[in-house]
């Protein structure tokens, strides 16, 4: 396996495939690299080069007891980054690894970046403040946590089948290959990495990150998106990206990089073409 050790000592594994532009994916959380499939096949059958890498603590990546934040998960793909020599680089991340990419290119990614994609991604901030109102309960993130903490297994199997891919709306049939893909990612991680994580997802401000970024900035974010609700993520992140572009989906669920994949990677395509 392709791994690089950062400065602190944790080995972090990456995928690097083809050759042209460099893509590079960030994934959501508890997930791996993985979960990327859809779009690192499209992109390498079309002459590009795509870098995914396993989070510290998820997937392939060594299961370390410390550094679950997100300033330790932008200077990890600051590594890979350093390690492969990667230039004129478009970033692009989901969920969690929206967060990523944002503190990443707002601290490690200048000269390096061409642009950045952000898809139903948790900036501005996801936890409910008195300056952030429209945010979800403490509550929300709390059981997040219990759920990791108590059946970690079951609690992924609920998530999976039920709201990040929209399969609890009525009519929705479960795709049994995508939720059973989600908990095999999940569990391959180390429960101590992803009960951090939640903190790490929910609590970081990247306020500052998005009037930061100054290359252009797609937002990617369905309407119905259950896990990171649009009202309180892309709408408002979008009035703080200096050169940004918001793309709403109606209907589209968390996970509609895996579920939509046609219509996204056919939009991610586009706006890295023009």
């Amino acid at each position: 396996m392709a791994t690089i050790t950062t400065d602190d000592g944790t080995e972090i594994f990456y995928k690097d495939w083809g050759s042209g532009q460099p893509i590079m994916f960030h994934h959501g959380w508890p997930l791996s690299s993985d979960d990327w499939d859809a779009q690192l096949l499209f992109f390498v059958q079309r002459g590009y080069r795509v870098i995914a890498h396993d989070r510290r603590g998820h997937g392939r990546s060594a299961q370390v007891a410390d550094g679950h934040d997100m300033d330790h998960y932008a200077a990890d793909a600051a590594a890979v980054v350093r390690h492969l020599d990667l230039h004129d680089v478009v970033h692009v991340g989901h969920s969690t690894g929206g967060g990523e990419v944002a503190r990443y290119v707002a601290r490690h990614g200048d000269g390096r970046v061409a642009k950045a994609v952000l898809i139903g991604a948790v900036p501005p901030l996801m936890l409910q403040t008195e300056a952030n109102p429209g945010g979800l309960p403490i509550e929300v993130f709390d059981g997040f946590r219990e759920g990791v903490a108590t059946n970690r297994s079951q609690f992924y199997l609920d998530v999976a089948s039920g709201p990040f891919y929209g399969f609890n709306r009525p009519g929705a049939k479960a795709l049994e290959g995508v939720v059973w893909n989600w908990w095999r990612q999940g569990m391959a991680g180390g429960a101590e990495a992803h009960y951090d994580g939640v903190k790490a997802f929910s609590e970081t401000d990247f306020t500052d990150d998005l009037r930061a970024i100054d290359v252009p900035t797609l937002l990617m974010h369905g309407d119905d998106d259950q896990v990171v609700p649009i009202g309180a993520s892309a709408e408002v992140a979008i009035k703080l990206l200096p050169n940004g572009k918001l793309t709403v989906y109606p209907g589209f669920p968390h996970g509609m990089a895996t579920v939509h994949a046609d219509v996204i990677n056919a939009d991610l395509l586009a706006f890295i073409q023009s």
